[in-house]
């Protein structure tokens, strides 16, 4: 299965490190919206000034926390963000944001669904 046909959340992922609590699920994901979205807010900025050591810290901190709850369709495309070099391929940043903005939307309105919003 290709990252684009999976479920933007695999709840069997989360589920091992929650026991499957619902209450502790729904605590986590929304954690992550709010780090998401916080990091997703920063990205454009920082390619806008092309500062590559901010680039790869952001992507590679978007990419543990996709993967810790199991967004792996974001977290393939943050790793493939990660070492970009702005000065060099600031072509391929712009479009590797533009579909990490498109995997955290998916990742963000599965939470709310999730959490019955």
């Amino acid at each position: 299965m290709s990252a684009a046909e999976r479920q933007p959340v695999d709840l069997t992922h989360l589920a091992r490190y929650t026991g499957g609590d619902e209450t502790l699920n729904a605590e986590v994901l929304q954690l992550f919206v709010g780090q998401s979205a916080e990091l997703m807010g920063q990205l454009q900025s920082v390619l806008d000034m092309r500062d590559a050591k901010t680039w790869r810290y952001i992507t590679h901190s978007l990419k543990g926390a996709a993967r810790g709850i199991g967004a792996f369709a974001l977290a393939d495309v943050a790793a493939e963000a990660e070492p970009l070099d702005l000065s060099l391929q600031n072509a391929e940043a712009l479009a590797a944001l533009v579909a990490l903005k498109a995997r955290a939307e998916a990742v963000h309105r599965f939470v709310q669904a999730y959490l019955g919003g």
